[in-house]
């Protein structure tokens, strides 16, 4: 049977708290595709929608493929690129009706001005535009916040299991086969959600989470039980419905849907101390690999609150503030986003040897700027790194070393940083190598990240440390200051009411 699917892509993962507003620019940076020209090397956020293209048309069916807007993480979306952006995508499917079904790639965790649910606001949009009998099916980051809005205008949504992302196409896949199911007449998906009233960030690489996720694929294997997610939330999002919620979708069986979500819901919080990973401070971090033999591998410190992918600027100095300060060598950063110093070593070239400041340029979030005396030891014109499948651009990228005062010029002296001018977390040790660095020679890789760059960096740690330094992404989940969260959310209230939406 032939078919007519309209795809879209809108989203971004605002921090209230970052100090970088999200225009139209940086939609135009990260992703802004129109008929589906995502090019060789299409954006993460593109992939789901090649994904679902490809699906259709094996089976006979016509895509209509709408504008694909995705942002890099930072503060909230401004009310006119935010109105523009999503007034396309209504008009482009205005355009395609009529049509038999809508798959839309959001992120989940979008906040413009005026709007703190945009994607829910999108879907409720989509639904009166398509009316109540055209399956609506979206793929959202696990990171999303899983609002009644977007339930309530949605027939399948499906969430990311894995953080960092490794299952960006096989999640896309599920809903693809939802839908393909919904449409045969073969399942009528309901939905229910359980309200954990957790604020937290859970690496499902920890074997708490680990087990929460092969406990979600166990009950996918039972009878009626079509789709299990984990919503963890954004906690730097302030809107009023930021928390953790379990989502689960069965055939046409709401009182299943609910006792499952309400029975992983109170094991997860259950659990909710053994799914926060530790974090270190800055000094204990550095000491933990100063006390370490060298064995050839690399400790990996995660600077948590100053990632890129959450929000902040990737430029904070607090890390580096400390090494410089206890005289430590042998570590490597990268990336540090700082496009001035980016630009001075390009043109004094390799091998130039000079004073420069560097970071520190956003704000209080970002630290003090650093006034060091640095070699450009390598510049790398154009950068990539891998992620989820997709390759992420880095710009261009510059290798320096710092000169400490007493520290020679060896890689175990070296304090190396890596700038570059396209504002991006640390995915893979190719953030490293790509700029000239070995990532196997420092005794520790500073990564700006918060969990992405595990399944890049684990294969060749010694031992990842997750550090709790200052910045726009704090690790201090009860001390976050929201303004419009208003309700009692855990760790800031010990026992917070939970329960079904």
């Amino acid at each position: 049977m032939t078919r007519r699917i309209f795809t879209a892509c809108l989203g971004t993962e605002t921090n209230s708290f970052s100090p970088i507003p999200t225009g139209l620019s940086v939609y135009q940076q990260t992703m802004l595709v129109r008929g589906g020209q995502h090019g060789e090397r299409p954006n993460l956020f593109g992939v789901p929608l090649i994904r679902w293209k490809q699906q259709a048309e094996r089976l006979g069916w016509t895509v209509i493929e709408g504008l694909a807007a995705f942002a890099a993480p930072a503060g909230d979306t401004t009310r006119a690129t935010h109105e523009a952006l999503r007034d396309e995508i209504l008009a482009d499917l205005q355009r395609a009706l009529p049509v038999d079904a809508v798959m839309l790639n959001l992120h989940g965790a979008m906040i413009a001005e005026g709007d703190p649910d945009a994607e829910g606001d999108l879907l409720a949009r989509v639904r009166a535009v398509v009316g109540p009998n055209v399956p609506i099916a979206a793929e959202l980051d696990l990171h999303c916040h899983l609002t009644r809005q977007k339930v309530s205008s949605a027939d399948i949504l499906v969430i990311y299991k894995h953080y960092p992302h490794v299952d960006v196409v096989e999640r896309a896949d599920e809903v693809f086969s939802l839908l393909k199911r919904t449409l045969d007449g073969a399942i009528r998906p309901v939905m229910a959600v359980h309200d954990c009233a957790m604020l937290g960030i859970y690496p499902t690489t920890s074997p708490a989470m680990t087990a929460v996720v092969e406990r979600m694929t166990a009950l996918e294997r039972e009878p009626g039980v079509q789709s299990v997610s984990l919503g963890h939330g954004f906690p730097w999002g302030d809107t009023p419905e930021v928390c953790t919620r379990v989502l689960v979708v069965t055939d046409g069986d709401r009182a299943l849907a609910e006792r499952l979500a309400t029975e992983l819901g109170t094991s997860i919080w259950d659990q909710r101390d053994a799914i926060v990973p530790p974090f270190l401070s800055i000094d204990d971090a550095i000491d933990r690999v100063l006390a370490a033999t060298p064995d050839g591998r690399p400790f990996v410190l995660a600077d948590t609150a100053d990632n890129p992918g959450i929000g902040a600027a990737g430029d904070s100095t607090f890390l580096l503030q400390r090494l410089i300060a206890r005289g430590v060598g042998g570590f490597a950063l990268s990336p540090l986003w700082d496009p001035v110093a980016t630009a001075l070593a390009f043109d004094a070239g390799v091998g130039a040897r000079l004073a420069m400041r560097i970071g520190g340029k956003l704000g209080p979030a970002s630290g003090a700027a650093l006034d060091l005396q640095v070699e450009v030891k390598a510049l790398t014109p154009e950068g990539w790194q891998p992620f989820g499948g997709a390759m992420a651009p880095m710009g261009r990228m510059a290798w320096l070393r710092a000169n400490l005062g007493n520290a020679g010029p060896d890689d175990a002296t070296a304090l190396d940083i890596v700038v570059n001018d396209h504002r991006i977390q640390s995915f893979h040790p190719d953030c490293f190598s790509a700029a000239g660095v070995d990532p196997l020679r420092p005794r520790a890789l500073v990564a700006k990240s918060t969990q992405h760059f595990h399944a890049g960096f684990a294969p060749i740690a010694r031992e990842i440390l997750y550090v709790s330094a200052p910045g726009a992404g704090s690790m201090d989940m009860a001390a976050l200051p929201h303004r419009t969260v208003t309700r009692p959310l855990w760790p800031r209230v010990a026992d917070p009411a939970r329960g079904l939406l």
